[in-house]
């Protein structure tokens, strides 16, 4: 299945409830060429346990702005519409899926 891309439309509906995790990036960005496919692979472990989607920052800038999203890749766990977690620069799939869990489990 892979990543879901949103928008600035769609945003909303898929963060509103449980966990999702938010890849921030673009397609120029060597750094987002190395975590695009971690988030991909996370998202086929991870599918029942949480939403992994992504933005690309050039199409969506207005969500890149919102959340301050200043260097890329970033990432932001939302729990329940809410941000429950920001992490900047190259993350490991175990140090994301850790993240995921620990929140499922509070």
């Amino acid at each position: 299945m892979g990543a879901i891309a949103l928008t600035k439309e769609s945003f909303q509906n898929h963060v509103q409830s449980g966990l999702t995790l938010v890849d921030f990036w673009a397609p120029w960005c060597a750094p987002c060429k190395v975590q695009l496919p971690i988030v991909e692979e996370l998202s086929d472990e991870m599918k029942g346990q949480a939403t992994i989607a992504k933005v690309n920052v050039d199409d969506e800038p207005e969500l890149a702005s919102q959340f301050g999203i200043s260097s890329i890749p970033a990432l932001i766990l939302f729990k329940d519409g809410k941000v429950a977690d920001t992490m900047r620069g190259l993350n490991q799939k175990h140090e994301l899926k850790d993240k995921i869990l620990e929140l499922n489990s509070n």
